[in-house]
């Protein structure tokens, strides 16, 4: 997809140079009624995010904090946030702002920073005593994970959990239960059943082992749990995929948030929702902006549930938002999007390791806090063996390589899916990878059919960026959708893998005298975030269309020349992908739609 610039986003959190921050006090009192705990959020190879809370534990207010640990040789704090940071060689201390210091009974804060290395803490001390609570042992070593919890009498409102235990040097006391990565119960034995849950709904699931001075070791692999019956919205009519792309940074200078999919009445009429973009960097799957992703806070009439979002609580941003949507619409599957045009430069150091990559995707998309989101993951690479914002030269094995990784690693209970090209021209991209071998791996691909023609090519000639047929005097054979489905289809694979693609935008030239395709123009037509492109909601007014073209709709205003779908031409198209036998449809993106949905009800009710 052409035009998928991240945009710069603002960030709430002030990331501090570390040599700006201030010495520390000592320790304010023992640690025994308080816990902190790190998680490392991000990792990108010579590099990562990680992230300490601290919780008040016990039954009076505590009126400060300092955290203590050590890191190993090559592995350090270069910037920080929300606390004051300082070493003293490999031994580094956080004391708590002025602002954040006080914690009442059952409060807790966070405070993250990015580091250098590939190091984990170790030797954790809280105001001078153990991180879990209690004393600190010297040479009691942490309890290794426990086994990855197994579901069983999963009720409407209940559900069964066991693991295998963990082990210890001194012996394991008990286990922590996390349900969405916060802590639900602590056990004494290997086996939990987790009550007073909501009808069809999804959870998920991991333990924490404890041993007897009370430290915690690390969090097992996590389970996903979807409670039976329960539903408040009804889903789609018919067995076609309905997919539309949620852009991470949509919620800055297009302000488009999930509950606009309520509003708008688009959560009812799609199946599945494609989260984008995660990054790809130094071979791995990564979580790109944070502070969208998972930090955002928001009030609670901007919430899909009507609950404001606390500043403590464990998941905020796009995710928890969606998790709410799933709630009220137990219908829909979220896909988590990694690449795009922007950061499809990625994929070629990744296919080098396929299986590392594969895993590394697994754990950004199961990760505790957030594994009940996501139902599985989506690739976008833009193009393998080809030219996108940058050339690969992976080879034509490299895609199928990685799509086998994905569904490894992932297994069958995942979604597995991919973006791709659809360049139908003879020795185009299509013919670059081998998309039919890929296949067998993959639940179905997104054919990106639309870009075809633009103010790219700022001359021209103007032509529909979406066209479903070719047509006498189309610029280029084989950009059009039908001969790039024709082409996949002959590679061999099935209709019903492939999703026609559909742009909820425009593209256009300005500079234009004739108002049928084929003019010549100056240059790209002004547009509200980009020059040449421009959201479907707004050219039906300023640019209503005057005519249509194998299939879509032109428009000539002015010295303004542009081509987009309506809803008229959306119901040819889904008419036509009927008839093809085609999985459904999916649409770039969200935003670009009406703020009553009118592009995503053409979808859903062309595909009934």
């Amino acid at each position: 997809m052409r035009f998928r610039h991240r945009a710069a986003a603002g960030f709430a959190t002030l990331l501090l140079p570390f040599a700006g921050l201030v010495g520390l006090a000592s320790p304010a009192q023992a640690a025994t009624s308080a816990t902190a705990t790190y998680a490392k959020t991000q990792d990108w190879g010579s590099g990562f995010e990680g992230k300490w809370t601290v919780k008040n534990t016990g039954t009076t207010t505590l009126s400060s904090w300092t955290v203590e640990w050590d890191f190993p040789s090559g592995t350090s704090v270069t910037s920080a946030w929300d606390a004051d940071v300082t070493s003293s060689g490999s031994h580094w201390t956080a004391k708590n702002k002025s602002w954040n210091g006080t914690l009442a009974p059952g409060a807790s804060v966070t405070f993250g920073f990015n580091g250098s290395g590939s190091g984990s803490p170790a030797n954790c001390k809280l105001n001078g005593g153990s991180c879990d609570g209690g004393t600190t042992e010297p040479g009691d070593s942490a309890p290794s994970a426990p086994g990855t919890p197994t579901a069983s009498g999963i009720t409407d409102t209940s559900v069964k959990l066991s693991w295998s235990a963990a082990t210890d040097d001194k012996g394991v006391k008990n286990y922590d239960v996390l349900r969405d990565g916060a802590k639900v119960a602590t056990v004494t034995t290997t086996s939990y059943t987790d009550t007073g849950l909501t009808k069809g709904t999804d959870y998920s699931y991991s333990v924490q082992a404890r041993d007897t001075a009370d430290q915690t070791g690390p969090v097992s692999g996590s389970v996903r749990v979807r409670t039976t019956g329960g539903t408040t919205e009804p889903p789609p009519t018919g067995d076609k995929v309905k997919l539309g792309y949620f852009t991470e940074w949509g919620v800055y200078g297009r302000n488009y948030h999930v509950k606009n999919l309520v509003t708008s009445g688009t959560a009812s009429k799609i199946t599945h929702i494609n989260y984008a973009f995660g990054n790809v960097k130094n071979g791995q799957c990564t979580v790109d902006d944070t502070y969208a992703a998972y930090d955002k806070a928001y009030t609670a009439d901007q919430s899909v549930s009507g609950t404001a979002d606390t500043w403590d609580q464990p998941l905020r941003g796009n995710f928890n938002q969606l998790r709410q949507l799933k709630a009220k619409y137990p219908h829909i599957k979220v896909l988590y999007s990694f690449g795009g045009w922007t950061y499809s430069g990625g994929f070629g150091q990744a296919a080098q390791n396929a299986a590392a990559f594969a895993k590394s995707c697994k754990a950004v998309v199961e990760d505790p806090r957030w594994a009940d989101v996501f139902d599985g993951i989506d690739i976008d690479w833009e193009y393998p063996n080809a030219c996108g914002l940058t050339c690969d030269t992976s080879g034509p094995a490299a895609f199928k390589n990685l799509s086998q990784a994905l569904r490894a690693e992932f297994g069958p209970d995942y979604l597995v899916t991919a973006a791709i090209t659809a360049d139908g021209s003879s020795g185009g991209k299509i013919d670059a990878a081998d998309y039919g071998g890929a296949a067998q791996y993959l639940d179905w691909y997104n054919v990106m059919t639309y870009d075809y023609f633009g103010a790219f090519d700022k001359d021209g000639p103007t032509a529909p960026h979406s066209p479903l047929t070719s047509y006498p005097g189309i610029p280029q054979d084989g950009f059009n959708s039908a001969d790039a489905i024709a082409k996949l289809k002959a590679k061999g694979v099935p209709a019903k893998k492939l999703l026609l693609g559909i742009g909820f935008y425009g593209r256009g030239w300005t500079g234009v005298t004739q108002s049928a395709p084929g003019g010549s123009a100056t240059g790209a037509a002004p547009g509200t975030y980009e020059a040449g492109i421009e959201d479907y909601k707004i050219l039906k007014n300023s640019c209503p269309a005057t005519g249509t073209i194998a299939g879509t709709a032109y428009a000539h205003c002015g010295s303004n020349w542009w081509s987009y779908d309506t809803p008229a031409t959306i119901a040819g198209k889904m008419s036509w992908a009927k008839n093809q036998g085609l999985g459904g449809a999916f649409f770039w993106e969200f935003s670009g739609d009406t703020a009553n949905g009118e592009l995503a009800t053409a979808i859903d009710s062309g595909l009934k």
